[in-house]
């Protein structure tokens, strides 16, 4: 969709126009594919500027080693992007990192940046982590000069350590980076042991990168219409077992219903049944084992529809299953993957105290627009 819009206003590649993103806003605006949104408009003001400076960029690297020596490297932009769920961060970005002419760029959710750090690391196990981010950082350098990053979020104080040596370089290079998150970069890892290494971690950002906030009010995944279909069933019981035998018949045409082994990185995972690309499974499945974004991706690949039985409403002694069901549905919706699941509440009740309650909110909003129309077309 996004292409499209960039073809109609026939730019170069390399042209630098100051209302792209502002044009193509009003046009998805006006074919009522959005809601026009006045702070939505303030973070799309700040990242034409990152586009724009980010074409200086452009410009001049195609420059000539003396027109180098004598001018100075433009400016490099960083941005930081914070809100409540839903309101339209992940967009944005996409928006932005659509428009960019720069054929070196990379996007990342957030989860996947980190399972591809800690797969990296597997990798050089018998380095130092320092000299290991600055590797890694090295490698993102040679393959992008953008590198965007949504839903960023920070619940281990090892990662944060990881990040401000891999940023730290990052900077250093000059790759650009911009990131999403529900939460400004002092709230990340709020009520976490070792907050003072912690804050190594955000004076970096705060020094470094613009910080803005998408004050917007209104949670736009809240807005959809329901699906004619309802594919979120509660309260867990006979009728909700009935509910997910049905909808695994009619989606495979009442396939047999038979154990599915599924190859992930190391191990096999058995799943309650599986037909073409239609997944019947369980959050006992998914969620009580020790499964991570990888392992989740791979499923996702995998499937177009995925049916979930018996998600139980999870307290604090349930906060690593709900850490893997947050990663989990992430996985789902980055791959647009249909979910059809029972509960034991409603998505707003699933899991509200203990720790990262906070970050479930994104996972509550996916899993409320993951029943919309909108979302299953």
């Amino acid at each position: 969709m996004i292409k499209r819009y960039l073809h109609q206003v026939n730019k170069t590649n390399d042209s630098l126009n100051s209302e792209l993103l502002k044009s193509i806003y009003y046009q998805w605006a006006h074919d009522q594919r959005i809601q026009l949104d006045n702070d939505q408009l303030v973070v799309i003001s700040k990242l034409q500027a990152t586009l724009d400076k980010l074409i200086l960029q452009l410009k001049y690297n195609k420059k000539s080693i003396f027109f180098k020596i004598k001018s100075r490297r433009p400016e490099n932009p960083n941005l930081y992007i914070y809100g409540d769920v839903g309101r339209g961060k992940s967009m944005l970005m996409n928006l932005f990192f659509e428009a960019c002419p720069i054929q070196q760029k990379t996007r990342f959710h957030y989860s996947k940046f980190m399972s591809e750090i800690h797969s990296y690391i597997h990798n050089c196990s018998k380095q130092n982590k320092t000299e290991i981010m600055a590797a890694y950082a090295q490698k993102l350098h040679t393959e992008t000069q953008l590198l965007c990053i949504d839903e960023f979020y920070v619940t281990d104080i090892a990662d944060a350590m990881m990040l401000e040596r891999l940023f730290k370089k990052l900077f250093e290079l000059n790759v650009t980076l911009v990131i999403t998150s529900n939460r400004h970069p002092n709230d990340l890892y709020r009520g976490g042991i070792q907050k003072a290494q912690f804050l190594k971690f955000t004076e970096l950002l705060q020094k470094k990168v613009e910080i803005i906030s998408l004050d917007s009010l209104k949670d736009y995944r809240l807005s959809y219409l329901k699906s004619s279909q309802p594919v979120y069933n509660f309260p867990l019981g006979k009728s909700s077992d009935q509910f997910i035998k049905d909808a695994y018949a009619q989606l495979t045409k009442n396939a047999p219903i038979k154990a599915f082994k599924i190859k992930l990185l190391g191990r096999i995972l058995t799943l309650n049944s599986a037909y073409q690309d239609i997944a019947l499974t369980s959050f006992y499945e998914l969620c009580e084992h020790p499964l991570g974004s990888n392992d989740y991706n791979n499923i996702a690949q995998q499937f177009n529809f995925i049916i979930i039985a018996n998600i139980p409403k999870m307290s604090y002694e349930y906060r690593n299953e709900a850490k893997r069901f947050m990663t989990l549905i992430d996985a789902l919706y980055e791959h647009h993957v249909k979910l059809i699941c029972s509960a034991e509440v409603p998505a707003e009740e699933l899991y509200t105290e203990g720790d990262g309650s906070f970050e479930f909110k994104r996972t509550i909003s996916r899993l409320i627009e993951m029943q919309t129309q909108h979302y299953l077309n």
